[in-house]
């Protein structure tokens, strides 16, 4: 039997998070794939804000996508996925929130934004976001491939499946990452190459269809 269920579904990014974290960490798992537009009538049971994911762990449940993985980092310490020191856990858990209240919404404001007029703003909202984790983040908090250094950490899998998402907003916006994202960049490309992330990840295309409802102008959407 899994040490661990997951309720998941491939779409959503903060579950993509979970799942990099149990894949990482070898943790033996079983995935229950979660239709979010049709969901379950049992699902209240095991997360009761009706979101993914959430984790069933000796007889446990656990939810919301950062409190599940530091849970799993406690749970299973080996690979340990935050820093040594309290003030570098403290500095994980702050971007952590970074991600979670400023640079995912900023990302998801501008896509879903089909008014022209109401574009310009939220690039400029997004570019900010994406400017400060280039030089507040990235270039402060170590001198590896990855966010803390050598190894990655929940810092990493929080914000990478955002970035496997990227695509919509290239794509729907025709939005570019500022040219002086360049330890971004290469961050991006070294998370895409780790083995864990190219198994379960969707093309382009994927999401790029699945955003559609929702990015694109009604009579395009409707098409």
């Amino acid at each position: 039997m899994a040490t661990v269920e997951i309720f998941s579904a491939e779409v959503c990014p903060y579950a993509h998070r979970t799942r990099l974290v149990l894949m990482h960490k070898k943790i033996d798992f079983s995935l229950t794939e979660i239709d979010l537009k049709n969901k379950p009538a049992w699902f209240p049971d095991v997360s009761p804000y009706g979101k993914v994911p959430s984790i069933r762990h000796d007889g446990q449940i656990v939810y919301e996508s950062a409190v599940v993985n530091e849970y799993l980092d406690e749970v299973f310490p080996t690979p340990a996925l935050m820093p040594s020191t309290p003030h570098g856990r403290a500095m994980a858990r702050v971007w952590v929130d970074y991600g979670n209240t400023r640079f995912n919404g900023a990302a998801y404001k501008l896509l879903r934004a089909t008014n022209p007029v109401d574009q310009g703003p939220l690039r400029e909202e997004l570019d900010a976001c994406l400017l400060f984790m280039e030089n507040e983040g990235l270039r402060k908090s170590g001198d590896g491939p990855y966010w803390f250094g050598a190894e990655p950490s929940l810092v990493d899998f929080s914000y990478y499946p955002f970035f496997e998402r990227f695509c919509n907003v290239e794509h729907y916006r025709n939005y570019e990452m500022p040219a002086g994202c360049t330890r971004l960049r290469a961050w991006v490309d070294t998370m895409k190459a780790m083995p864990i992330v190219r198994e379960i990840a969707n093309p382009p295309a994927f999401y790029i269809e699945r955003a559609k409802a929702y990015a694109a102008p009604a009579q395009q959407a409707a098409e």
